[in-house]
């Protein structure tokens, strides 16, 4: 063999050993379960629930259409939906339902998710002796999914709680749970992002994860590789039914936080400002004067709460409070709600394209959500048209009365237009126009004549009670 090909040859073998102790070495720095699994595992517990139904209402369930699955596929699913018990008399059934749990304390406390019991007659909590026990609901809070429950016992095996807040997105997390009923199955994956809001979920900044979570997982504890808990799993983002990489689960400092208010006063107090916001996007970012899209656009205030007594105005971008940024709207929800009523809050915002600070007292969130109704398309006054493509009318006295409107006009006619192109109804009423309040026809026709061609303008609509800013440009 020549010298150049020996040295060649010499150079591949150099580099496939290279290669071979750096495959060795990753596969040495993967992590190990089985400590965590071992000593985390007693202290999980399955959940199994009892609703007591009428019959009418078994019979009148609307059921899942399984018919033209394949049939293994449909006893898949016929097995993980709840079925009803054989009639037990006074014309009764039994629904049941699976999820998880873990025990917190050594005289049987115990979390897990509330729509895991919602609704339950009798819950029964099996231990990993497989021995069952009815537990006892301390408390529950459904706007942040979590329930607090109580089995009768002493020197149980608890978990370690470690602080959601130290997480960071790409460390190694464990989930253990009883999916489908398979008590104690454990899966791994990585935090995906810290901090997530879901629709409807505004109170919990969730933890994503790529941890498989599947029926039966809701309630159960996710842990960091020290064994520590770091949240409770709640749901998956799926658009098949079953587990696509992405799910959520609850921060245990969120959910301790509940347990403790639940465990002494049985039920949950949080922060509320009383405002209805919206995401800010480059738009409205460029309509309001802003470098970038950042913050909370206040759209909606609801009269005599927190916001309106603390001077906070409709159109404010929050920035900051208590100098924590806010970055999307949805970090806003997550801080007043942490507060408890009577907090001071100090709020950076921007008014008219200036930064001011806006202080007030956070207000409690009431028991039931309140909205304005739907407008009434009344009219009666004078209309006027203008270059957005739409007829209004003025707001009548009434309907300020009945709605709580000081100002604004109601849409009466969409015509071709502007207007059309970025959705506007005939019924919605319009309250501010380029940032500025509309108190008549003749304002809102004087405004929009002298709207800026090829910029963002910003429109304040209020449809079915509900407000926010839209955007749009006029290109003539």
């Amino acid at each position: 063999m020549s010298i150049p090909r020996l040295k060649s040859y010499l150079s591949i073998v150099a580099t496939v050993l290279v290669l071979g102790q750096a495959v060795t070495a990753q596969a040495a720095e993967l992590p190990d379960f089985t400590q965590l699994v071992e000593q985390a595992s007693p202290a999980v517990v399955n959940i199994s629930t009892t609703q007591k139904l009428p019959d009418r209402k078994v019979s009148n369930q609307q059921m899942p259409d399984l018919e033209g699955l394949p049939p293994m596929l449909r006893e898949f699913f016929e097995r993980g939906m709840p079925q009803p018990r054989s009639p037990r008399g006074g014309g009764q059934r039994e629904a049941q339902s699976l999820g998880s749990g873990f025990i917190i304390s050594p005289d049987g406390y115990i979390l897990t998710n509330n729509h895991v019991i919602a609704d339950a007659d009798e819950i029964l909590v099996r231990l990993a002796d497989r021995s069952e026990l009815k537990a006892k609901l301390v408390g529950t809070d459904p706007r942040s999914d979590v329930a607090l429950l109580k089995i009768e016992g002493k020197d149980l095996p608890v978990l370690k709680l470690g602080k959601s807040q130290d997480l960071k997105a790409g460390q190694w997390v464990v989930a253990i749970g009883s999916p489908f009923g398979f008590d104690h199955t454990v899966t791994q994956g990585i935090v995906s992002a810290i901090g997530r809001s879901l629709p409807n979920e505004n109170y919990v900044p969730f933890i994503q994860t790529d941890v498989p979570i599947n029926p039966g997982n809701s309630g159960g504890p996710l842990f960091n590789l020290a064994g520590e808990v770091v949240g409770i799993n709640s749901q998956i983002y799926t658009r098949s039914g079953g587990f696509m990489g992405v799910s959520f689960a609850i921060p245990i400092d969120v959910a301790m936080d509940v347990s403790n208010q639940l465990k002494s006063g049985g039920k949950v107090s949080r922060g509320w400002l009383g405002v209805v916001i919206q995401e800010v996007n480059k738009d409205l970012a460029e309509s309001f004067g802003l470098d970038k899209p950042a913050g909370a656009l206040v759209a909606q205030i609801q009269d005599d709460g927190p916001a309106a007594k603390g001077g906070l105005q409709v159109g404010d971008v929050i920035l900051s409070m208590n100098g924590q940024p806010i970055v999307m709207s949805a970090d806003l929800p997550h801080l007043v709600g942490a507060l408890k009523a009577g907090s001071k809050a100090k709020l950076e915002v921007i008014r008219e394209g200036k930064r001011q600070t806006v202080e007030l007292t956070v207000g409690a969130i009431p028991e039931e959500g309140s909205t304005l109704d739907a407008l009434g398309n009344k009219s009666g006054a004078e209309r006027s048209s203008n270059r957005l493509g739409i007829a209004v009318v003025e707001l009548t006295d009434e309907q300020k009365k009945s709605f709580d409107l000081k100002s604004g006009v109601v849409i009466k006619e969409v015509q071709d237009g502007p207007a059309a192109l970025i959705g506007l109804q005939p019924g919605d009423v319009i309250t501010h126009l380029n940032n500025q309040a509309i108190n008549s026809t003749k304002e809102f026709t004087d405004i929009a004549k002298a709207l800026p061609k090829n910029r963002s303008v910003s429109m304040r609509v209020l449809r079915q009670g509900r407000a926010s800013f839209i955007t749009f440009k006029l290109a003539e």
